[in-house]
């Protein structure tokens, strides 16, 4: 029983850490605040609301069917693993330079949703929020469920992040006001670093389990 606890434990920190990482709240909320400034309060936190919903029903719809998904297409884990890191990586790199991903909204992306009266689905909800890394680590994280019940602790932390996620956003303009734009920047590089560290990481795990079979 100690050993099923400390093991849901670990599993639901490493979600926790992984996915507020990959969505990067700290980063997406002062573009979020750009691009709903002629929005009134009120609808800014509908904004939120409804774009943190959507990122939450898609991460869990690929939390679900990621091992189908794996299995359809004949993808193993290492490989998803790899390529995981590498993403992250990616991701992490850009983090450090205090830039927001070409892949969550391009400039395209925002003129067209500032003509749209409903933002948050997308580009809001999909990709900024859930963008590819946040999508990749869901499907790679319900992969590595260490029992059957630890899906619920991944969609617990889904929905937690998601939480954060949300308070963030519906407060960006105060968090803005209060941080300042260089304390967010190096908040943001922080972030980014941990997330270097998660995709050497995996890149490492799924490596070693390709090559251990050969020796």
């Amino acid at each position: 029983m100690i050993d099923f606890i400390q093991s849901e434990t670990q599993f639901f920190i490493f979600c926790l850490t992984t996915l507020f990482t990959l969505i990067n709240p700290i980063g997406i909320a002062p573009l979020l605040v750009v691009m709903t400034e002629r929005f009134t309060k009120n609808e800014r936190i509908k904004i939120a609301k409804k774009g943190s919903a959507t990122a939450l029903i898609t991460l869990l719809l690929f939390a679900i069917l990621g091992s189908l998904i794996f299995s359809f297409f004949g993808i193993t884990i290492e490989a998803f693993q790899i390529m995981g890191g590498i993403l992250f990586f990616r991701n992490g790199l850009r983090m450090l330079d205090a830039k927001v991903g070409r892949s969550r909204t391009t400039p395209a992306e925002q003129e067209e949703s500032q003509e749209s009266d409903d933002i948050a689905i997308s580009p809001i909800g999909i990709p900024l929020i859930a963008g590819p890394g946040a999508i990749t680590a869901t499907m790679l994280l319900s992969s590595q469920t260490p029992h059957i019940h630890s899906y619920l602790t991944l969609g617990l932390s889904i929905l937690i992040v998601l939480a954060f996620v949300y308070i963030i956003l519906r407060n960006g303009d105060v968090l803005m006001r209060v941080l300042g734009t260089s304390v967010m920047r190096i908040i943001q590089r922080l972030m980014g670093l941990i997330l270097l560290v998660i995709a050497v990481q995996f890149v490492i795990n799924g490596t070693v389990s390709v090559i251990k079979p050969l020796f």
